[in-house]
């Protein structure tokens, strides 16, 4: 059910309105006239809430954020959506999938969502945006610029179906080099990293008290301080689906050896390991090659194991499960515990922080190392920068900061606002 949050502004008649859509998680916040951004409450009194929906086969109604992992959780008839901004500049965006007895497409469900940030931020306001600036990553996919402005394009197709009107884009790395600004008290050169639920971005720019002054007065669009920007299709979502492949999809038969001493394929493991390709495996199609891999194992209970993840739909639940004890493993220090009660009683595996960190270290690799690349296009070494700015849910993880720390030795790293900043720098951008 959608509920926006009661009016408590006088309506603002004009002001820009910035929404940071990610992959993981969307935030927003609002600026009128020349005035400090304001992050927007969300979903009660957060000001982030998940990019997730949850379409209610039972009364047909649309649940947003927390709201809609709840309703999966709690094992409502429907469907769960999360992380759909991974499909923007694919093939997969443009096609239809059944909602509630309805052939929509996923550029569609994104809209809805966008429709729903659109609507709270009206109930708080009280008046439409004038401008809206939608954050981007640097690049929506690698090494391909085509399809890189085609994801653009999408995602602004998606954004003027919702009803959004004279929106524009900024790079979120930029914009969360802009939100930081308004916290250094001197001229700093700074590495900004983004580091979010599908993608890592890298900004080195020239931040401080003089150049936002002369911006004001000039009307620079600021980018000659923006000394270089760098970006690695690789996120928090990634994370997730190399822990799910360690160690939760081979109670499901991944790396199983079979009769013919051959491993029982992966394609169904990695689709069940990535939050976005999760739902296609509950196709009819696909149930009846699962189900076909029968043979293909020789311990029969971990295929039946696979079935009852399919037939009962658990993907989502065991896909969150991974995220929580990631996050729970990082934040204590002591590990935690995948639970997957879901799918058997007191079933649970443990992630220890070592192997937290072994997991994920191929990856922080290319992440730090896209860092630095973007540290020696801009003509630095890393010892000349004043600071390296954290934003991104993700940029919490301690293998990450860790690693950084160690690639940046000696570098401040400042930990921002995780969710919020790359919001209120959309604003400032405009």
């Amino acid at each position: 059910m959608t509920v926006s949050p009661p009016r408590t502004r006088t309506p603002a008649s004009a002001y820009v309105l910035g929404i940071d859509f990610g992959t993981s998680n969307s935030a927003m916040a609002w600026r009128s006239g020349q005035g400090l951004s304001e992050p927007l409450a969300v979903e009660g009194a957060a000001t982030a809430m998940p990019t997730a929906l949850f379409f209610n086969a039972e009364d047909h109604t649309t649940h947003f954020g927390r709201d809609a992992v709840a309703h999966y959780l709690a094992g409502t008839e429907g469907r769960l959506m999360r992380s759909l901004k991974s499909l923007l500049g694919s093939p997969l965006l443009l096609e239809k999938t059944e909602v509630n007895g309805q052939a929509v497409s996923f550029q569609d469900i994104i809209a809805t969502y966008l429709a729903e940030l659109k609507a709270r931020a009206v109930g708080h306001t009280g008046a439409e945006p004038t401008r809206v600036v939608l954050g981007r990553p640097v690049h929506f996919v690698d090494d391909d610029p085509e399809r890189d402005a085609l994801a653009q394009r999408m995602l602004l197709d998606a954004a003027h179906t919702a009803g959004l009107r004279n929106v524009g884009f900024q790079l979120e790395p930029i914009a969360a080099a802009f939100d930081y600004e308004r916290r250094v008290n001197r001229e700093s050169v700074v590495l900004v990293a983004d580091i979010g639920g599908g993608t890592s971005d890298f900004t080195v720019v020239r931040l401080g008290p003089e150049r936002v002054a002369a911006a004001a007065h000039t009307g620079s669009d600021r980018s000659e301080d923006i000394l270089a920007t760098r970006g690695v299709h690789i996120g928090g979502t990634d994370f997730d689906q190399r822990l799910a492949l360690s160690h939760t999809m081979p109670l499901l038969g991944f790396k199983h050896t079979g009769p013919d001493g051959r491993e029982v394929p992966s394609a169904v493991f990695f689709d069940l390991a990535t939050w976005h390709l999760i739902h296609w495996r509950y196709s009819a199609k696909a149930m009846r090659e699962a189900h076909a891999l029968r043979t293909n194992y020789t311990d029969q209970a971990l295929h039946q194991r696979l079935m009852t993840v399919l037939q009962e739909r658990l993907g989502h639940a065991m896909a969150n499960s991974v995220e929580q004890a990631k996050i729970a493993s990082s934040q204590s220090g002591a590990g935690a515990a995948i639970d997957l009660g879901c799918l058997a009683r007191d079933l649970a595996v443990p992630l220890p922080p070592d192997a937290l960190q072994f997991d994920l270290a191929p990856l922080l690799h290319r992440v730090v190392a896209c860092g630095l690349e973007c540290t020696q296009a801009a003509g630095l070494q890393p010892a000349q920068l004043d600071a390296v700015y954290l934003t991104g849910g993700s940029s919490a993880l301690r293998p990450f900061q860790a690693a950084l720390a160690q690639a940046f030795a000696g570098v401040p790293l400042v930990e921002g606002d995780l969710f919020g900043g790359v919001a209120a720098g959309l604003v400032y951008s405009a």
